[in-house]
């Protein structure tokens, strides 16, 4: 008996079983019922017609056009996908569940660097809040670019450290190329990259000898520079060959005046983004257009909340960053964690354009280590004794409910993906195998998902081209079918170019079918 009892401490006390139960919680949370929950609307349509394209041997050196903006990123996810979706049989959800691995990496890397960083206790903790924040887990389940950029972005500067502590060219070369790809990823992965910049700078400041400084840094520098190029190289081929319009486009948007979102005082961005990375990601604090949802003094308790936990894990940040600088004990691991933190934060002071939760994303991972850091040392501190112990352990209880209580799937599933899969398959049966043309009225969606499907079964709508390049009207076929997402709906008579181009019309048929109306127009003949 006291044998077994032994083992069963054991096996508890065990931090590989720990990770591996977290990584079970994390993938169950991550692929449970993906195809049901996933987003597939017009962007995500878009997306798997140009990997399918890949697939067929169409190759791109362009990448998904940013949501705002106007400008186009790198191919590097379109790559990524493509391998996913051949294994799913041309499934949209296999860029899905690709996206939904890279987040149970991401789990196991940031137990792994917050383990080797500091140690394994703060690892679990930051890891098992990781993967259970619902903020996470929705950008986890769906296939968009931004999504794997927290494995990018943390591999990154993992790699970065390793680099800087043995003063090896070749991590650095690396970690440009993870740079270059977290580039491709999201433009604002230009933040991580100031992070790198000014993590390098501090770490290899020598004040006695300037030259030999210079000169290290130099090569530093230069090493990253080209493993970006590396990395970005795709996109910068299409940019070198165009005269670089999409750079133009991106640095006029980042930089420009506009609208926040949150006004134009510098300070007050800065808060909102510094109370957002704690209380969306780590503590669940809803959106503002949940606020209903609760009562003003449930928002206002959990606000506090959220604003006494950043705080306090913010001095333990800064207060550690200063013992280690004055001992001159980890005081690396403590520069590139106050670098990603301080950095990442001041620089959405001078974004002029609205800010969205994921494009927190090169920065996800970093709340959840200085939480974990906060707990353990309210654990651990010998002054507060049991009363540490106590605080610390329903801390973690309060922070995990609320994150449970959160989990996207406890609602019904939207099963987009096979709604879109369903209406398209009902126009395929009433083209009658002939050519047709095809458009959509909604509210703010896109046609691409609709027409993925059709292109997969190899028959897909033709696009009606303007006048100057179809003067002939080819491109027009006997029939045009209209799917209505926003009701009610008048096709005749619409503007939109897919209806106004197909001419005069009569409606033939008409279609009530799950939340949409279907039209099939033909071509006016008179009375």
């Amino acid at each position: 008996m006291h044998k077994f009892t032994s083992r069963f401490k054991s096996l508890i006390s065990s931090e590989k079983l720990w990770i591996v139960l977290i990584l079970i919680i994390a993938a169950f949370l991550r692929l449970y019922r993906i195809q049901d929950y996933m987003t597939f609307l017009g962007d995500e349509g878009r997306d798997v017609l140009v990997a399918y394209g890949i697939l067929h041997g169409h190759l791109t050196l362009l990448g998904p056009t940013s949501s705002v903006g106007g400008f186009f990123l790198g191919p590097i996810y379109y790559y990524f996908m493509a391998p996913f979706l051949l294994l799913f049989n041309y499934n949209p959800v296999g860029p899905a569940v690709m996206v939904a691995l890279f987040g149970i990496a991401t789990v196991w890397l940031l137990y792994k660097f917050s383990s080797e960083f500091f140690n394994s206790k703060i690892g679990l903790i930051a890891a098992s809040l990781y993967a259970i924040s619902p903020l996470v887990i929705a950008y986890s389940r769906s296939s968009w670019n931004p999504n794997p950029l927290p494995f990018f972005a943390l591999l990154c500067l993992y790699v970065l450290f390793k680099a800087v502590k043995k003063n090896n060219f070749k991590l650095f070369l690396v970690s440009g190329i993870l740079l270059g790809i977290a580039m491709q990823l999201h433009y604002l992965a230009i933040f991580l990259g100031a992070v790198v910049f000014f993590f390098i700078l501090i770490s290899g400041l020598e004040r006695n000898n300037l030259k030999s400084t210079f000169i290290t840094l130099s090569k530093k520098y230069i090493s990253i520079f080209i493993g970006f190029l590396i990395g970005w190289s795709p996109f910068l081929a299409f940019e070198v060959r165009h005269g670089f319009p999409d750079i133009k486009n991106m640095s006029n948007f980042i930089l420009h005046s506009g609208d926040t979102g949150t006004g134009n005082n510098f300070f007050q961005i800065i808060y909102d983004v510094f109370f957002r990375i704690y209380g969306r990601l780590v503590l669940a604090f809803p959106d503002p257009t949940q606020y209903h949802l609760f009562t003003p003094q449930i928002i206002g308790v959990w606000s506090a909340f959220v604003i006494a936990i950043a705080v306090l894990s913010t001095i333990l940040l800064v207060w550690k960053f200063y013992e280690s600088f004055k001992k001159k004990e980890d005081f690396q691991k403590y520069l590139l964690i106050a670098c990603w933190f301080f950095v990442g934060i001041l620089l959405f002071g001078f974004y002029k354009k609205a800010i969205y939760d994921y494009y927190f994303a090169f920065m996800f991972p970093l709340p959840f280590i200085l939480v974990s850091g906060l707990l353990l040392f309210i654990y651990d501190n010998k002054k507060l004794k049991l009363f540490g112990k106590i605080l610390a352990c329903a801390l973690f209880i309060v922070v995990f409910v609320l994150n449970i209580w959160g989990i996207p799937f406890r609602y019904p599933a939207n099963r987009q993906l096979n709604q879109m899969e369903t209406i398209a398959a009902f126009v395929m049966t009433k083209t009658d195998a002939k050519p047709f043309n095809f458009a959509l009225i909604t509210g703010g969606n896109s046609d691409y998902a609709y027409r993925y499907f059709f292109t997969f079964w190899n028959h897909p709508p033709v696009t009606i081209e303007y006048p100057g390049i179809d003067p002939k009207r080819k491109s027009v076929t006997d029939q045009l079918f209209v799917v209505c997402e926003s009701l009610p709906c008048q096709p005749l008579g619409d503007s939109l170019w897919e209806i106004a181009g197909f001419g005069q019309a009569d409606i033939a048929g008409h279609w009530k079918l799950s939340v949409v109306e279907i039209y099939k127009l033909v071509h006016y003949k008179g009375k």
